[in-house]
């Protein structure tokens, strides 16, 4: 079993730059896809699209307990997003604004 060092240990920083980049070069939706289906387990992908799904539902002011009855994702995890959100690196909030903008330029 790999063992875990806090912080993700040496390199970490590294190896993260070098998959963001990576992650940024893919330009079509397919092939990012096909790169997340190779690289994580099911169980990660399924973690990741929780919490990317819940992330509106916060944002139009929906209560936890009813995000999880919509979603049936934990109330732990939708607390961690809520969290994420309002004090986490700014990911989520630029990807929710490529999203709206990518929204607007697609309806008529």
């Amino acid at each position: 079993m790999k063992r875990r060092v806090k912080g993700g240990g040496e390199g970490f920083e590294e190896r993260l730059a070098q998959l963001s980049a990576i992650l940024a070069r893919l330009d079509e939706p397919e092939a990012v896809r096909a790169f997340l289906l190779d690289l994580c387990t099911p169980a990660e992908l399924e973690a990741m699209t929780d919490r990317w799904h819940v992330v509106p539902l916060l944002q139009q002011g929906v209560p936890y307990r009813e995000i999880y009855e919509l979603t049936g994702v934990s109330v732990t995890t939708i607390g961690r997003v809520a969290r994420t959100l309002e004090r986490g690196a700014g990911g989520y909030a630029r990807a929710v604004a490529l999203r709206a903008s990518t929204s607007e330029r697609a309806s008529p």
